[in-house]
């Protein structure tokens, strides 16, 4: 590469990361991290598949290393090695770091890969202790519970955080709204009560668009970005949005371990990011409607829905929930969420299966508790499917004739060999 060359390269991926003037949030979802392309006469952001990049200057190459050894701050110029860093994946940095109103954000291989850098960035301080609010994610529960890390942790609720910490507590983990129970903590209220310990907010839920953790005083706010940053169903990453120095930290961590994320997926989440606001508040209203005709129906025992609102919703069946997932034929039986389509999955035997039962069930996440990701489909489409699932009249399926639907009930309900649920009381305040 020559001297020209490097000099445009350096300038297309450090200029990224200038930060234009405050714009709103949907302006932001649209331009952010894509603010240079235009003076380079692009409209869509290059994917740079390159592992490693030329340099003919060995001396300046060090320099550069030896900086990154030091803090972990970004290498000024031209990239040195994609374990390093990759200018596409930095477009997506940039862009989520501006939604969620941070100095940096740092993305990783998975959301667990994210959470693994923040726990061996506080590990390597000599801070090992985790004070965690349950529930959380079924993996990340078990990561700090089994300590796979070097980790210890204490459980408590909001109000028992300030009385768990310790000296060598590192990091205050909640999730807010909670996966799955959508349960809620005031972040202002946890973020008094940890003092100078900081504080990880897991965001995926409710993603930037309905609030911004980092403005009510975490100090790191994580997603799995596979869920509503990406929002297709089509790619795996996570992220920390957080200040520049412990970004530095975080690069450090993922550059040792080898976690990174590839270019591919880096420009579908840039790609996803521009209509997160859009995706986010479509499928948040049709959520929120879906809620409201759940609570009023009688087979239902329990609606769990945020105030913050969202396109989550849980709810607890009186009969078995198990026929409530075979029965669905609009909506998708899988697990994950955030995506363009409906996805329903029971956690006690999927996300949060390894959490001990008892844990599980004291986290409010019960055996009949359904989990709904609530996509962009119409809501009288995905009613009708809920309605069917729950042991309604089902409509026929496309394309059944009418001697099919006269002659038999076949395909009015799913066929099984259990036998059907009895009604259970619900009992108050569970």
């Amino acid at each position: 590469m020559d001297s020209a060359a490097a000099s445009t390269h350096a300038h297309a991926y450090n200029d990224v990361r200038t930060s234009p003037a405050p714009r709103a949030l949907a302006t932001e979802a649209v331009h952010a991290g894509r603010d240079d392309l235009a003076r380079q006469g692009l409209h869509t952001p290059p994917i740079d598949l390159s592992t490693t990049y030329p340099s003919y200057d060995s001396r300046a190459e060090a320099a550069r290393i030896d900086a990154f050894a030091a803090t972990g701050a970004e290498p000024e110029g031209p990239p040195v090695y994609g374990r390093l860093g990759n200018p596409t994946v930095a477009r997506f940095e940039t862009a989520l770091a501006r939604l969620e109103g941070t100095g940096s954000a740092v993305a990783f291989a998975s959301g667990m890969a994210a959470l693994s850098a923040v726990l061996l960035a506080r590990a390597s301080l000599g801070l090992r202790h985790v004070v965690a609010v349950r529930p959380l994610y079924g993996c990340s529960d078990h990561l700090l519970t089994a300590g796979l890390l070097g980790s210890e942790v204490t459980w408590t609720d909001p109000a028992g955080i300030a009385d768990a910490l310790r000296p060598d507590t590192g990091l205050v983990m909640v999730e807010s709204p909670a996966n799955p129970t959508l349960a809620e903590v005031d972040l202002r209220a946890v973020v008094h009560a940890c003092g100078s310990v900081p504080l990880l907010a897991d965001n995926t839920f409710a993603t930037p668009v309905l609030q911004r953790p980092a403005e009510q005083g975490a100090r790191f706010v994580l997603h799995s970005a596979t869920k509503y940053l990406g929002g297709h169903g089509d790619v795996l990453a996570g992220v920390v949005a957080c200040d520049e120095e412990s970004a530095g930290q975080l690069r450090q961590i993922r550059f040792a371990t080898g976690g990174v994320l590839h270019p591919l997926a880096g420009y579908l989440l840039l790609r996803g990011l521009s209509t997160l606001p859009v995706r986010v508040r479509e499928a948040s209203a049709t959520a929120a409607e879906l809620a409201r005709r759940l609570t009023a129906d009688p087979r239902v025992a329990r609606v769990h829905y945020p105030r913050l609102g969202g396109a989550m919703i849980a709810f607890e069946v009186h009969g078995d929930p198990h026929e409530v997932i075979a029965g669905v034929r609009l909506i998708t039986p899988a697990v994950s969420l955030g995506s363009v389509d409906t996805l329903i999955q029971h956690p006690a035997s999927i996300s949060h299966r390894i959490v001990d039962a008892t844990d599980r069930r004291g986290a409010g996440v019960s055996d009949r508790l359904l989990r709904l990701s609530v996509g962009l489909e119409d809501v009288e489409d995905l009613w009708s499917d809920l309605d069917c699932a729950l042991g309604g009249a089902c409509a026929p399926p496309p394309g059944a004739r009418g001697d099919d639907i006269c002659g038999s009930a076949a395909w009015a309900r799913p066929a099984t060999t259990s036998p059907q649920p009895r009604s259970i009381p619900h009992p108050q305040g569970a």
